[in-house]
């Protein structure tokens, strides 16, 4: 991935935040039919240091799992907040004109050997704690347990678990970063008056021109 100096995030707790908010990642490997992609919910795992594992599950029918050599490096890719910004809003049209259409998002790629999971006890392990993070919050929180344990066991012979150690993880926000402060506090405004979730989230990203 291309990231000039002023659009590369190397915190580990903003990128591990990331992931954690957008969770669904792409998976991609090489195969011996090439290049291969999976849309998959991850679990973060924060540890080992310094950039934690992912981990996550596939069906057993998929070949995915089969075709990829025993840890041979993956990268999952984890898409944020993205919108589309107009050359309006930036000050700047006004004063010369010389102002461009452009895109801002927020990424994070994360590399690493891809280790596959069959025994039991770990997969559902797996399984209960991916479950668990995204229903804890809720009013009424599902568990695994919920449902009848013959109906899990089955469920459970129907997929693989796939294990991540994060090798190199790579976060790039591009948030105007490289624009002047009003056109910065221009972008934000703009982004704001859109309304919709995505680029709120965006504006909220944007560095504040005025005191920066």
């Amino acid at each position: 991935m291309y990231i000039p100096e002023h659009f590369a995030e190397t915190r580990v707790d903003v990128l591990h935040d990331l992931v954690r908010r957008h969770p669904l990642g792409t998976l991609v490997a090489l195969t011996p039919e090439g290049l291969d992609a999976n849309h998959i919910p991850f679990d973060l795992d924060p540890a080992p240091v310094p950039f934690g594992t992912l981990r996550g599950h596939v069906a057993r029918a998929n070949s995915f799992w089969r075709k990829v050599s025993p840890d041979s490096e993956v990268l999952a890719i984890f898409q944020g907040p993205d919108a589309y910004i107009r050359p309006d809003w930036y000050p700047t049209k006004r004063e010369t004109g010389k102002v461009a259409p452009t895109w801002n998002y927020a990424v994070v790629h994360a590399y690493g050997p891809l280790r596959v999971i069959e025994d039991r006890t770990r997969l559902r392990e797996l399984v209960e704690r991916l479950t668990d993070h995204h229903e804890r919050e809720r009013p009424d929180p599902w568990k695994v347990t919920d449902a009848p344990e013959d109906y899990v066991e089955a469920r459970l012979g129907e997929i693989v678990g796939i294990e991540i150690p994060i090798t190199r993880l790579i976060g790039k926000w591009k948030t105007s970063q490289n624009r002047g402060p009003a056109d910065r506090d221009g972008v934000i405004a703009g982004l704001l008056q859109e309304g919709c979730e995505s680029a709120t989230a965006i504006a909220r990203l944007v560095p504040r021109g005025k005191g920066e």
